[in-house]
């Protein structure tokens, strides 16, 4: 059986919060249990968002909870050329199109929406003549093709998921208009020269695989086992944020130590029966993903303050 290459890709946008924190948990004691290999990755492919300075306080948060890594991949900033050439595999497969939309055009009254209320892309520059290419005046964005097809995938958490690529997902951005290749494009090369064999990220991006899986059909790779975890959210129902620092590790590693987090985590992870200071590595022992739910928590950010 060959080995499990697991990875945690956080972005470094600002500090890692209890949800980012409860998410590379998750991964790294589903690696570690099966004696696999982790992977850092940086996606700091938004230069508008994220900061030098974020990686090394990132990388510190990380050593500090225990979550050690094996190797660490390259930064997708760094990473150029890899995603331009996927870009010209897939431009030549006559798959990609230049959108020239704006955002007015796409939140339009009229444009079209997925069965979850998702906004879906109306098509309307797929079908451009070149004349009309070249009357316009702004930089596109560009999206990739997808057919009439359902993507069916079981995910290790959520179970059986189908989506109909045209219906529920619509042609899709993979290079912004600013040359920034998108999150969509960019993750699949990294997982495919990566060799990352199980994705553990969180159910907000469970919407994104069938995206993904075509992409690797597309780029002849082999997806990788995915388990989506339940989102962790505050008592209003609402995600926790980075711009909001909901529970962010400059105030978690003040009010609590790491063994203290770990155990409440563990616990609302159905790790351990109550929560109790614990290391990461002495977790691994009592790691298995059927005892960890599917739905969504409600936390109370009094436990961890």
């Amino acid at each position: 059986m060959d080995m499990v290459v697991g990875r945690f890709a956080p972005s470094p946008s600002g500090r890692m919060h209890l949800g980012n924190v409860w998410s590379a948990l998750l991964a790294w004691l589903s690696v570690r249990s099966q004696n696999g290999e982790m992977v850092l990755r940086l996606e700091d492919l938004d230069p508008d968002r994220c900061r030098p300075a974020y990686c090394d306080q990132l990388k510190d948060d990380l050593q500090w909870l225990g979550l050690d890594w094996d190797r660490e991949q390259t930064r997708q900033s760094q990473r150029t050329d890899a995603y331009a050439a996927s870009f010209s595999k897939l431009e030549s497969m006559g798959l990609v199109y230049p959108c020239y939309c704006s955002r007015a055009d796409l939140h339009a009254a009229n444009a079209p929406h997925a069965s979850d209320g998702r906004l879906l892309y109306a098509g309307t520059c797929r079908h451009l003549t070149e004349q009309q290419r070249r009357e316009k005046t702004k930089a596109p964005a560009w999206r990739l093709m997808v057919p009439d097809e359902t993507i069916t995938f079981t995910d290790g958490l959520q179970g059986t998921i189908s989506e109909n690529l045209a219906a529920d997902c619509g042609d899709f951005i993979i290079r912004r208009a600013d040359g920034v290749y998108a999150y969509q494009l960019a993750v699949v090369v990294d997982d495919l020269e990566g060799g990352i064999t199980e994705v553990v990220r969180g159910r907000d991006l469970l919407d994104s695989t069938p995206r993904q899986r075509y992409l690797y059909r597309l780029l002849e790779g082999t997806p990788p086992a995915t388990y989506h975890v339940p989102l962790l959210l505050a008592a209003d129902g609402r995600r926790l944020s980075k711009r909001e620092r909901d529970l962010d590790l400059g105030i978690l590693r003040q009010t609590m130590t790491a063994e203290a987090l770990l155990g409440r985590l563990a616990s609302l992870a159905g790790l351990l029966d109550r929560p109790e200071p614990v290391s990461a590595g002495e977790l691994v022992r009592y790691f298995h993903w059927n005892r960890v739910p599917s739905r969504d928590i409600f936390v109370d950010f009094g436990d961890f303050c």
